[in-house]
């Protein structure tokens, strides 16, 4: 097909019959190609789509089709162009593991985004920032004001250049109920799955010393109510009573990395979809 190009459109809408019909037909009359197709229906009624579909017609022309259907089915879309890289904040503390890992397969290639910059509240980490050429700022925080101050330049930074994802790769500090609802589907968090059994300092100490059998992480979309936000994804791996606490936080951190990068691919790629405190994701 001569000067196509690749879109992805994601959409929900209340369930009821005839809404492949009608995007099918929407698609036919856009002289597009669909080149793959995912749809569910909740519990709670909705009908959840992803296609990616081929076309050689200008996007206004395209969304003008698509919204004439949207509007029929009371559809919430949403239109894009395939593996084009999402711009991204990333929030980060002192643990590197995470955020080298998102850096690394940014710059290789295997993560669709854009890290536009690298915030964190303490300086470690920006030799490894620099040495991935991604701007790095050091905003500290030891107070309400540092933390609001800090929340006002994130905002300010994301209106600013666009940005449509913020992942906090192991940035341990909380955001407050405002930032968290201003910006509430567009923020990924990953943390051990130990909680709420190990809270607090050295988790994984506190895992070896009561022998836990298993180890996993948990991506999921940050809400107010903190670390009970939908779930992206999750993954485990079995350990046993022969691991060192060391062991146990290299198994944990490479579970953390590999879990919070497919969870960001998956957004950026449009194949997470909100369903009231669930998610589907069409892999």
């Amino acid at each position: 097909m001569p000067n196509t190009e690749h879109w992805v459109l994601t959409f929900v809408c209340p369930d009821k019959p005839g809404i492949v019909h009608a995007i099918s037909g929407a698609v036919v009359k856009a002289k597009g190609n669909i080149t793959e197709s995912k749809q569910f229906t909740s519990e709670s009624n909705n009908f959840f789509m992803r296609l990616q579909i081929e076309s050689s017609i200008a996007r206004k022309e395209f969304e003008k089709i698509i919204s004439s259907v949207a509007t029929e089915y009371r559809m919430q879309w949403q239109l894009d162009v395939v593996d084009r890289p999402m711009k991204t904040l990333v929030l980060a503390s002192k643990a590197a593991h995470c955020l080298n890992d998102m850096l690394f397969r940014q710059l290789s290639g295997q993560l669709p985004i854009e890290v536009a910059a690298v915030m964190a509240n303490h300086s470690d980490l920006q030799e490894l920032a620099e040495f991935y050429k991604t701007p790095f700022e050091l905003h500290e925080v030891n107070s309400e004001k540092d933390k609001k101050e800090f929340e006002n330049r994130i905002t300010e930074f994301v209106e600013q250049n666009d940005i449509e994802l913020i992942v906090l790769a192991r940035y341990m500090q909380i955001l407050s109920p405002e930032f968290c609802q201003k910006y509430a589907g567009r923020i990924i968090n990953i943390h051990h799955s130990f909680l709420p059994g190990f809270k607090g300092a050295n988790p994984y100490a506190q895992a070896h010393q009561r022998g836990v059998k298993l180890i996993g992480a948990t991506a999921h979309f940050v809400t107010e109510d903190l670390d009970e936000g939908p779930i992206i994804e999750q993954n485990v791996d079995r350990v046993t009573h022969e691991e060192s606490k060391q062991k146990l936080v290299r198994i944990g951190q490479d579970i953390e990395s590999r879990t919070l990068a497919q969870a960001v691919s998956w957004f950026a790629e449009h194949r997470v979809l909100l369903d009231g405190s669930r998610t589907v994701i069409f892999s």
